[in-house]
């Protein structure tokens, strides 16, 4: 069926407000067919694949019917793992926050009781457990189900094959009569069969057909990586394999402006799309992608729905899709017309078990990577570059400047000098900043690798260089000219960022490239000062970087961008 959306299915402003807040731009399908008979009151039985977004889809209608006023137990939501019932908790706890007075509370095995104990004394209205554990706070009276409203079993025939039914029995058969029994569950084994006999009243029932599998000509890999350091893995992923067209998928429009933003900081060319964005923008993007007038399209789900690109080289899911479903649309935009092509995914902390749902559902093989060393990139991009410099050298297809290398030879300089000086020069304008080292992951199986230490130019030292430095004070002033032959009429435009910040002038040539999108030969010297960096810019593109670069974050700081009095 077709998705909705949300302000379609008859919800409450404080939910369309949490969902407005979260991003999300329409319903997924189980979601569009389940909450407005949930709204109702009505017993539902939803069987649909793990992993269709089946969370928002009860949670939703449930906080929709919880008294906040009632410092009472008014909804239960019993799940068969704690890894479950935490990410559903934190689920409800997002959806639920613009409705005043209405509070969550996870239950599961191997937390303290006493937490828990105090959450139930202080009236959590929406509980969500384990049955173990739920039944222990039965039997030791610190949970009561008097008025209990709602109760819903999420992925009933795991909790099934766990072993939990006779605990399930238990727990139903002390529910008020008056209540909304609710069944999710993507298969209907006989024992559910009688749950749902025996403990419904004329369930609705809604059935979510999934679609097909997975292309099997595209290579699947995940990588752990903790949520603060998703851009710089991103980017080094992409300098290792040299990816130079790819599609990278966010969950929410706020997540894409803020990884263009970053992108274009670091001197990659990205641009966005997304629901907020009207047709003739996006067409505009989408044109300027076909052509390759950039590399990396950041999008929403709903924003790359029909889109038809050819030969993408990867398929980037920055941010993990609720549903299954979005997954194998996100990953088939990749591996077209019979090729090979990859799909990355980003896992972060909890949502590993997101992630085991999603290979569930499409049955595929998803293998975990390493995340390369700062090392390891360094040397891919050396390796590359030499061999483009070797084929350069064999077909001689280049100019000759045979004047310069004879004038540097005459003043003392020695080849190898000359050659790791231009080395070192073309690895200053690259545009392209190194990542620094990433903290490894709780769980990761690499091991911890020694951090190259940098001094202020960001310059690695030598691992045998034991001589203490001393540490130059912020006051230092460094300038570098980013376009020597111009250009000749410039504006001095001022950056609030500066070196007591951590920025570099490498960083400052970066952003104003990758988000102005001017030519590089209007940009002159730049100069670092403590708190502002000055930065010389061609007489008429100065006012357009200053618009475009006005109130956009930089490497966490928010800039504001004025131009000098002359």
């Amino acid at each position: 069926m077709d998705k909705k959306k949300f302000e379609d299915l008859g919800l409450s402003p404080f939910s369309l407000k949490a969902v407005q807040a979260l991003g999300f731009e329409e319903a997924s399908p189980i979601q569009s067919e389940a909450i407005p008979v949930l709204m109702t009151g009505s017993d539902v039985v939803g069987q649909s694949q793990t992993g269709s977004g089946k969370t928002a889809a009860f949670a939703i209608p449930a906080i929709e019917r919880v008294d906040p006023k009632l410092a009472a137990t008014q909804v239960l939501i019993l799940c068969p793992t704690r890894e479950l019932a935490v990410q559903v908790a934190e689920e409800t706890a997002r959806l639920a926050a613009f409705k005043k007075g209405v509070r969550e509370l996870p239950i599961y095995g191997g937390q303290s009781y006493e937490r828990q104990f105090r959450g139930l004394k202080q009236g959590a209205q929406i509980v969500i457990g384990t049955p173990g554990r739920i039944l222990d706070h039965l039997e030791k009276g610190t949970l009561r189900l008097d008025r209990i409203t709602t109760v819903i079993l999420d992925e009933a025939d795991r909790m099934l094959d766990m072993g939990f039914i006779d605990d399930i029995r238990t727990i139903l058969g002390r529910m008020p009569e008056e209540r909304q029994t609710v069944l999710f569950s993507a298969t209907v084994p006989k024992p559910i069969a009688d749950l749902i006999k025996t403990f419904t009243t004329n369930p609705v029932w809604i059935r979510i057909k999934s679609q097909e599998l997975t292309v099997p000509a595209i290579e699947q890999v995940w990588y752990e990586v903790n949520r603060r350091t998703k851009a710089e893995v991103l980017c080094r992923l992409i300098d290792m394999e040299d990816i130079r067209y790819a599609i990278i998928f966010c969950a929410t429009k706020l997540m894409v402006d803020d990884l263009v933003e970053q992108l274009n900081a670091r001197g990659y060319l990205a641009d966005k799309l997304h629901g907020d964005m009207t047709q003739a923008m996006r067409e505009r993007v989408m044109n300027r992608f076909r052509k390759r007038s950039i590399e990396f399209l950041v999008a929403t789900d709903v924003a790359a729905r029909g889109l038809d690109v050819k030969e993408i080289e990867v398929v980037f899911n920055y941010d993990l899709p609720n549903d299954g479903e979005d997954y194998v649309h996100r990953i088939g935009r990749t591996g077209r017309a019979g090729k090979g092509g990859k799909a990355v995914t980003f896992v972060a902390g909890r949502e590993l078990y997101k992630l085991q749902n999603i290979i569930r559902f499409t049955r595929g093989n998803i293998r975990r990577g390493t995340v390369p060393t700062l090392e390891m990139v360094e040397a891919r991009r050396a390796d590359t570059f030499f061999a483009s410099l070797r084929e350069t050298l064999e077909k001689r297809e280049f100019r000759r400047y045979d004047e310069f290398t004879d004038r540097l030879l005459d003043q003392g300089y020695s080849p190898t000098d000359i050659i790791s000086a231009l080395f070192h020069l073309r690895e200053a304008e690259s545009g392209r900043p190194a990542a620094d080292e990433i903290p490894i992951p709780a769980g990761s199986d690499r091991e911890p690798v020694d951090r190259p230490k940098r001094d202020k130019t960001g310059k690695k030292k030598d691992k045998f260089d034991r001589k203490p430095r001393k540490k130059e004070p912020f006051s230092r002033k460094t300038e570098r000219n980013a376009n020597p032959t111009g250009p000749e009429r410039t504006r001095r435009v001022i950056l609030n960022v500066g070196l007591k910040k951590g920025i570099e002038t490498g960083a400052v040539l970066g952003v104003i490239l990758g988000v102005s999108k001017v030519p590089k030969d209007s940009v002159g010297f730049i100069r670092m000062h403590d708190k502002e960096a000055h930065v010389d810019i061609a007489e008429d593109q100065a006012e357009h970087v200053v618009e475009k670069l006005n109130g956009i974050r930089f490497q966490g700081h928010r800039l504001s961008v004025r131009i000098a009095p002359k």
